[in-house]
């Protein structure tokens, strides 16, 4: 039986989630801390905020996008139908008992494991699939998992046992693992597009150069960064820090995304990457200089660079996988603006060129109303079948 249309590929459902879980997420974070809601979970509002954008939000995204590449670098039939609905409805629960684990009467252990079940089996899909038809190049994605299932596991050993340092580290490798994915990612698509993109134009794509060499560079900084940042000293980690912000500025620069201005789907990703070498350079002179809080490297990188490149990247499936020409909705480029603005209001929150109350209610309204957008303008492509009549 034919599944129907939102069950029938998981970019489908999991990228509508993410657009709603980011815009209720944030929309209740703001609640409770500016309106002193209650949160129904015996959690802090800080700790129950940072672990469900990093491993409540992400991962949808992450395994909408995954679980779609995966049939193009396989050729694997999809996941679809019954068994995405269970993945979809296992994401769900996770998201759904550590909201109100405080009221409910159940071991604090049960919701950790639900919760981390869910990247559990994702990467244990992945990881069939990609044995099965020998695509070995592409583990490297399942191992990122892996260390995303430790970092989570981190979280919840922490908030079980009132250990906050334990939280932090978790909290903290979750940040590096999913910035190493990002690098592998978009150090693939972002010069492929861009040349891609040029070529159809017309135009000269000799620009946009890759270099194999710096390449690996960026991707086994990141690598040496989530080991020093687990067993090493801050000098350590400073060092890594400023030669990883380096090395992916270089690579930036040389994809020279100033040759796409024009296009958004394309300028989106440059612009994400900007903001990981921005959070790099933060992160490391911010060790440095102790007046740089850490909210400032982690909204850089999480708002900035992680919901930019989630936004860009969902904006650019959500019409390919659907039959439709590979351009941005109307009134699309709003969503990658609130998004822009969130991470430029959140910084100055930071450093304090803002007042706090205010500057997070203006944080707030700009990435609720980019994942409202996103929701308005791409519910009809994701809900409804192909237009090109293809299965999918």
């Amino acid at each position: 039986m034919t599944p129907p249309a939102l069950l029938a590929y998981a970019f489908r459902p999991f990228f509508l989630l993410v657009g709603l879980y980011g815009a209720l997420s944030v929309f209740f974070w703001a609640g409770f801390l500016l309106a002193g809601w209650q949160l129904p979970t015996g959690l802090s509002i800080i700790q129950w905020h940072s672990h469900e954008m990093l491993y409540g939000m992400i991962p949808a995204a992450i395994a909408g996008f995954l679980l779609t590449a995966i049939t193009n670098w396989t050729s694997a039939p999809p996941l679809k139908g019954f068994k995405l609905l269970t993945l979809v409805l296992l994401w769900l629960s996770g998201r759904i008992l550590f909201a109100v684990s405080g009221s409910l009467s159940v071991p604090y252990g049960l919701v950790a494991a639900v919760d981390i079940s869910f990247l559990l089996v994702l990467g244990i899909s992945i990881t069939i699939t990609l044995v099965q038809h020998r695509n070995y190049r592409n583990l490297i994605l399942v191992a990122i998992i892996a260390l995303l299932i430790t970092g989570n596991s981190l979280v919840h050993i922490g908030i079980g046992g009132y250990d906050f340092e334990l939280v932090q580290k978790g909290l903290n490798l979750g940040f590096n693992v999913i910035t190493l994915m990002i690098i592998i990612i978009a150090g693939r698509i972002t010069p492929a597009f861009s040349i891609n993109w040029l070529k159809q134009q017309n135009r000269n794509f000799d620009a946009v150069q890759t270099v194999k060499i710096l390449d690996i560079t960026c991707i086994g900084s990141l690598v040496i960064l989530i080991i020093v940042n687990l067993f090493f000293n801050e000098l350590w980690l400073v060092t890594v820090l400023i030669f990883a912000g380096a090395a992916n500025l270089i690579r930036l620069l040389l994809w020279a995304g100033w040759k796409v201005k024009s296009e958004p789907l394309l300028w989106v990703l440059h612009l994400g990457y900007f903001w990981i070498v921005t959070a790099l350079f933060i992160r490391g002179f911010g060790i440095l200089f102790e007046s740089v809080p850490d909210s400032l490297w982690q909204h850089t990188l999480g708002v900035g660079a992680m919901g930019t490149l989630i936004f860009g990247v969902m904006t650019r499936v959500a019409v390919g996988h659907t039959g439709r020409k590979i351009k941005l909705v109307r009134f699309g480029v709003f969503i990658y603006i609130g998004i822009a603005l969130s991470t430029i209001l959140r910084m100055a929150v930071a450093v304090k060129w803002l007042p706090f109350q205010p500057g997070i209610l203006l944080t707030s309204l700009c990435w609720v109303a980019a994942c409202v957008l996103f929701l308005i303008l791409y519910w009809p492509i994701l809900s409804k079948p192909r237009i090109d009549g293809r299965p999918g």
